[in-house]
């Protein structure tokens, strides 16, 4: 993608969400709302300002939602999580529990095997974090009794993802590699991947539990002693840099 085309798209973008927003509070919507509604018309499907570049403004997208989850992780404090407990466990468990399996026997009365109702039932399972989060704050309603408890099932849901991402390669039917005319296989990135895709499915659960352990190991032992070296030069600039580079 040109950098003339990123420049535009972004364009298009910031105009759309500085329409967006104040029409959609006019309206009594939250913004988050009026972001979705001004991605629907500009998109591929109504206008078809933009869309087209797909890949690459999914990398940008995925990067600010991680950005916010990262956010929202540094302000989580210990001993909201202990008081949560309760509604964690049992309102996040109750609904992720309830959802995947109601989602689970529609698409299983529609003739899907279990293993597929089971991965969509899981993804339909979890809610967006970002969305419910800036509506909750939108309203003031982050304190309250209600913005606890729906705070606490997103927590949970956040939490779930971890073993349903370690389930998902158990679950997946293993089909042959489509090649091309010349023999190649279709979708080849790097060695690693190529050495992954040739794993068994509980081989691809191990690396995703060990992907996870390793990520706790390092946050504790390595990330910690860096931060304080950086804190001590008292450089913010250093120190933002440092968390978009973890980001």
């Amino acid at each position: 993608m040109a950098f003339e085309e990123i420049f535009v798209a972004a364009c298009v973008y910031l105009l759309a969400a500085v329409v967006s927003v104040p029409v959609a509070q006019k309206l009594g919507l939250s913004s988050v709302l009026g972001y979705l509604i001004a991605g629907i018309i500009i998109g591929p499907f109504v206008l078809g300002v933009v869309g087209s570049e797909g890949e690459d403004v999914m990398h940008f997208a995925e990067f600010g939602v991680v950005l916010m989850l990262f956010l929202i992780g540094l302000e989580l404090e210990p001993s909201l999580l202990w008081r949560l407990r309760g509604p964690i466990l049992g309102l996040g468990g109750l609904q992720v529990v309830v959802t995947t399996i109601l989602v689970m026997s529609i698409a299983m009365f529609f003739g899907l095997s279990w293993q597929m109702s089971l991965a969509i039932g899981m993804a339909l399972a979890l809610s967006s974090t970002a969305i419910v989060l800036q509506s909750l704050q939108e309203k003031g309603l982050t304190k309250t009794s209600g913005g606890q408890s729906a705070f606490a099932v997103l927590l949970f849901q956040d939490i779930a993802v971890i073993p349903m991402l370690a389930a998902l390669p158990l679950l997946a039917t293993v089909t042959p590699e489509k090649k091309d005319d010349h023999g190649r296989g279709h979708g080849e990135t790097n060695a690693f991947a190529e050495w992954v895709s040739h794993q068994p499915a509980w081989m691809n659960t191990l690396l995703v539990i060990g992907a996870v352990v390793l990520i706790i190991v390092a946050g504790k032992y390595a990330i910690r002693p860096i931060l304080r070296a950086i804190a001590g030069t008292k450089l913010r600039e250093t120190f933002t840099a440092f968390a978009l580079l973890l980001v």
